[in-house]
């Protein structure tokens, strides 16, 4: 890839939640985002998804399937959550390298794992994903969990991911989707935009970053359009799973 790849015109705008802002401003505007709520990311997302977030990175790390000896990509991971299942999931001999471009929650995932004694397993890497510092073909797996739908070029990471996955890695995303249970829908949209801000106000001392994070959802697109954008990416395989009625989807896809 050449800089060219990523030069963008000053009127180029792109989705910041429900907002239009210039592309090349988002990445500093989600950066805020995530710096403010670093030290109680997990925190929320316990109380956001009454603790099902958990289940939901249970089942990506059961369809990852890590072995032995894994090398592994885990992007825009920053506490270290999705990463530290891995490592377990994996075994001792194998390497998991935490990708963020927050350096805040990076800071926050690092002191987990020294607490947790995975240091050694893990390392932690303050990169873009939409370019990342690797080398190509590095990894057998790359995984990015409720990270995709904040990234401005999201397929330019998409075609990072592909590069740095060696030939048979395999790629999965977890990310937030459109629920298909008409009930459910509605409920599910009221407590996200009535409540979701009013707990990140309460616990986070931060409204507005949850009602961004709360559009970005809403923002995302649906689960067949994503699964074409990683056909054009060069992926094989694409298919998705939905989970919890659809509250999120996890897309699988290989490179072969």
């Amino acid at each position: 890839m050449t800089s060219q790849a990523y030069e963008i015109s000053a009127a180029t705008e792109t989705d910041f939640g429900f907002n239009r802002v210039p592309l090349q401003e988002k990445q500093g505007l989600v950066n805020g985002v995530f710096h403010s709520v670093a030290s109680r990311y997990d925190l929320m997302n316990d109380v956001m998804s009454l603790g099902q977030h958990r289940l939901w990175k249970d089942a990506l790390v059961r369809e990852l399937n890590p072995r032995s000896q894994w090398r592994h990509l885990d992007v825009a991971g920053g506490t270290g959550d999705v990463a530290f299942r891995i490592a377990r999931a994996a075994g001792l001999r194998s390497h998991i390298t935490v990708s963020d471009i927050n350096r805040s929650m990076l800071d926050v995932g690092e002191q987990r794992a020294r607490d947790e004694g995975l240091l050694g397993q893990l390392s932690f890497v303050e990169a873009n994903a939409e370019i990342l510092p690797f080398e190509r073909n590095l990894f057998d797996g790359y995984t990015i969990a409720f990270g995709i739908r904040n990234v401005p070029r999201r397929e330019s990471a998409l075609q990072e991911a592909y590069r740095v996955l060696k030939h048979g890695g395999r790629f999965l995303c977890l990310e937030f989707s459109h629920v298909d249970v008409p009930v459910l829908e509605q409920l599910y949209k009221a407590y996200s935009f009535k409540m979701i801000p009013r707990l990140g106000a309460a616990i986070a001392g931060d409204a507005n970053s949850y009602r961004y994070l709360v559009e970005s959802i809403a923002q995302f697109p649906t689960a067949e359009t994503f699964s074409g954008t990683l056909l054009n990416s060069g992926f094989s395989k694409v298919s998705f799973s939905r989970l919890s009625g659809g509250i999120v989807t996890i897309h699988s896809a290989w490179k072969l």
